[in-house]
């Protein structure tokens, strides 16, 4: 494999990682772009469900196989486990994680959220002088 296959691989993996980042952050906190624009709850809605679902259940992300492959095709090693537990755990939390661990940071998801629904739900009607459709 030549040297361009490979940065070309390493690329693809970076973007992906940079993708899966940019998709908790929106599961997070995507919620506020809703005092902006409504209609993204069609998008922010389903992408909160997955992510609190996949913690509670212990689902791997399919964007992490997808950059261990093609960090194993630029020769490089991928990880086992998910993106949450290789990148930001250890930033935030020394040891492994459990899944007691994995629920609990779905409730804050969840609930980080409720809170977020609900400052929409308040600045859309203080917008409408609190009056309901």
């Amino acid at each position: 494999m030549g040297v361009l296959e490979i940065m070309i691989y390493l690329l693809l993996a970076d973007l992906v990682l940079i993708v899966h980042l940019l998709f908790i952050a929106f599961v997070l906190l995507g919620g506020l772009l809703l005092i902006l624009r409504r209609a993204l709850i069609v998008v922010h809605l389903p992408a909160l469900i997955w992510a609190a679902l996949s913690s509670f259940r212990g689902w791997v992300c399919p964007l992490t196989p997808l950059e261990n492959y093609l960090r194993e095709a630029a020769g490089m090693t991928g990880y086992q486990q998910g993106f949450i537990e290789y990148y930001l755990l250890p930033i935030i939390y020394p040891s492994n994680l459990t899944p007691h661990l994995q629920i609990m940071l779905g409730v804050l998801v969840v609930l980080v959220n409720l809170a977020i629904y609900g400052l929409v739900y308040y600045k859309t009607m203080a917008k409408r002088g609190g009056k309901r459709r």
